[in-house]
């Protein structure tokens, strides 16, 4: 993700859109004039941060950015109310395309899923206190870009902060769009596997996975494979993991293990599972509050290590734990997740995202 040529001048031009600047024009930025005598800057007048942050209307989608291309965006930064973390959903659209290539609920986008606040050290994503929201990801794009939110709570939203910085330059040949989705559902003893991503028709290579899982069973949850199935693999994927904790680079269910018998037959004692948060990989969030179940939040971000695909991609994760008996006991848990990956356009349309009260976790 480090810009390795970052000491060369080219001509791109340097843009940034926030409230103060709405539409990233140059020299447009700070032109707000305090009327309210009760507004803070009033004494101060124009210049003074007059316009900082927009109101999220109920039921409304606002656009907080339409940029002419060719670009990249390089940088966002977002905070807002834990109410909006579920509630508001993000959506981006590439070179005047009517589907979303981004479509994700706005605290699950930057890895704050479950509706929660906590913090979050990664490159492409960072979360600092108190709910600051960073992403990294390089979003070209060669006509247009229009990001908007919306927000489907029953109350408006107040203080919604933003700044989306992106660069006017030409795009490689080669630059794939960036995408994002979220999916959510039950897994069942039957089929105890949750389905990352699905559908995915074109050329690209996917960069990271976000999982937020909610046990329903007691005890270690993490014994499913992460599989990926590429361009018309069928029943056996191309590559398989070997169980959830080590897909997203830790080990022996985050913490240290007596087993009754050699070879992982029985687990009879296992401390309390770590919290972690890298560069590429985490699990930032582990709550386990009394009078809740156990809520958790991973991420593995496949920037040096990419998934490339030539015409379809599937990928799905199984929810397996442990019976006494040492054998593996299919779960059923609650599992949402989001995938990040690079294709280029058309894309196959997105399935409907669930509606609000789907998307809450209590």
């Amino acid at each position: 993700m480090f810009n390795l040529d970052i000491f060369k001048i080219t001509d791109a031009e340097t843009r940034s859109i926030s409230a103060e600047n709405p539409t990233g024009e140059k020299g447009k930025g700070a032109m707000e004039i305090p009327k309210d005598p009760r507004h803070p800057a009033y004494n101060l007048g124009k210049g003074w941060k007059v316009r900082p942050c927009i109101d999220l209307k109920s039921g409304e989608t606002t656009t907080l950015a339409e940029i002419k291309g060719p670009g990249i965006i390089q940088h966002i930064w977002m905070t807002v109310d834990t109410k909006a973390y579920r509630d508001c959903v993000l959506r981006f659209y590439w070179d005047d395309e009517e589907n979303p290539s981004v479509e994700v609920p706005l605290g699950d986008f930057f890895v704050n899923c479950h509706g929660l606040r906590y913090n979050v050290n990664s490159i492409p994503v960072c979360v600092n206190p108190a709910g600051g929201f960073n992403s990294y990801w390089p979003m070209p794009f060669r006509k247009s870009a229009r990001i908007t939110i919306e927000n489907q709570r029953w109350e408006d939203i107040k203080y919604f902060f933003y700044q989306i910085t992106y660069s006017l330059t030409d795009v490689p040949e080669n630059a794939g769009y960036f995408h994002a989705q979220w999916r959510r559902s039950m897994t069942t003893r039957e089929k105890p596997e949750h389905v990352i991503l699905d559908g995915v028709k074109g050329k690209g290579h996917y960069v990271g996975t976000v999982l937020a899982w909610t046990q329903l069973s007691n005890g270690w949850w993490g014994e499913g494979e992460v599989k990926f199935y590429i361009d018309g693999d069928e029943e056996y994927p191309t590559i398989c993991g070997t169980g959830t904790e080590d897909y997203f680079g830790g080990a022996w269910c985050f913490g240290e293990e007596t087993f009754l018998t050699p070879g992982m037959k029985h687990l009879v004692f296992r401390k309390e599972e770590e919290t972690y948060s890298t560069a590429f990989l985490g699990h930032p969030l582990l709550r386990m509050v009394e009078g809740e179940v156990p809520r958790h939040t991973l991420y593995r971000w496949h920037i040096l290590d990419p998934i490339r695909f030539k015409k379809n991609l599937k990928v799905t994760i199984q929810a397996l734990g442990w019976w006494p008996n040492g054998k593996f006991q299919p779960l059923t848990d609650d599992i949402a997740s989001v995938a990040y990956w690079y294709q280029t356009e058309p894309h196959a349309e997105f399935p409907e995202l669930p509606s609000i009260h789907k998307r809450w976790s209590r």
